[in-house]
């Protein structure tokens, strides 16, 4: 199966993983809708919903950049109108945006904690619902979520309670739409790295040069989710898979070539937060 033809409806996208998941389905000739904020370039960050656009283009795939919103209601309205009037449809949604912040309960302000309640549960559910009708009509409609496995142990829950929660809640939504919407053939799954991956977020906030240099390059995530996007929906739904399964599962054994410093062994990589 391929994304040839697919449209896809991705939150955020300008940069890091978002963008290597666009480019990966665009070299198949996917069209790609991205509701991205970053309208002009950001001081410390690169790239902008347009300069995405281009290279989505370069790579044989459909742009339509959107700047707005996802916690804005009406700039979500606007993104699924645009993509379908654009394109005739949606087939896919990815749940990429997310505002990251590690801080210590006490150390967390108000106003970051509402901003990641916002962003990455509140923007993942009202982004999937509203493009759910669209999904319905789809031939093989799938909701995919970059957010972690459940996990409960106090070691997590306690890491950092406020950016847990909204990254857990990311998760719950997804899942809850795969239940819900079962029978109209929907799949929603959520996808999570086994190690870092070597992005901005990464390099500001979880350690800099010494972490980005034992991470992986997005390019795993960006293979990892076309291979779930490629299947039946009917055969993958409601689950919270794992980067690396999901390649080992297409017969994948040598992830040596996904490392951001070629040469780092497997066992050297930084693993990632939520999973043992």
């Amino acid at each position: 199966m391929s994304l040839a033809g697919k449209t896809i409806l991705m939150s955020g996208g300008s940069r890091g993983i978002g963008l290597a998941i666009a480019l990966k389905a665009a070299a198949d000739g996917a069209n790609i809708a991205m509701l991205a904020k970053t309208d002009t370039p950001h001081p410390k960050l690169e790239g902008t919903v347009h300069t995405a656009a281009e290279a989505i283009r370069v790579a044989g795939g459909q742009a339509l950049p959107i700047v707005g919103d996802v916690r804005d209601d009406d700039d979500i309205t606007e993104a699924v109108l645009k993509a379908a009037g654009e394109f005739g449809g949606i087939d896919i949604v990815i749940n990429n945006a997310s505002v990251v912040d590690l801080s210590r309960s006490l150390d967390l302000t108000a106003k970051k904690y509402d901003l990641m309640q916002d962003v990455n549960v509140r923007g993942t559910f009202m982004l999937s619902r509203a493009a759910v009708p669209l999904l319905k009509e789809a031939a093989n409609p799938h909701i995919l979520s970059l957010s972690p496995p459940l996990n409960l142990t106090p070691k997590w829950l306690g890491a950092h309670t406020g950016y847990t929660l909204a990254k857990y809640g990311m998760t719950m939504v997804t899942l809850g739409l795969a239940a819900e919407f079962a029978d109209a053939g929907i799949a929603a799954n959520t996808l999570w790295p086994r190690t870092t991956i070597a992005t901005a977020a990464v390099q500001n906030l979880l350690g800099g040069e010494r972490v980005m240099a034992a991470s992986r390059t997005a390019d795993i995530y960006a293979d990892a989710a076309y291979a779930v996007l490629t299947r039946p929906a009917g055969d993958c739904t409601g689950q919270s898979l794992i980067v690396e399964d999901v390649l080992e599962a297409d017969g994948v054994t040598d992830f040596s070539t996904y490392a951001a410093v070629p040469g780092t062994p497997d066992d050297r990589l930084f693993p990632d937060i939520f999973l043992d």
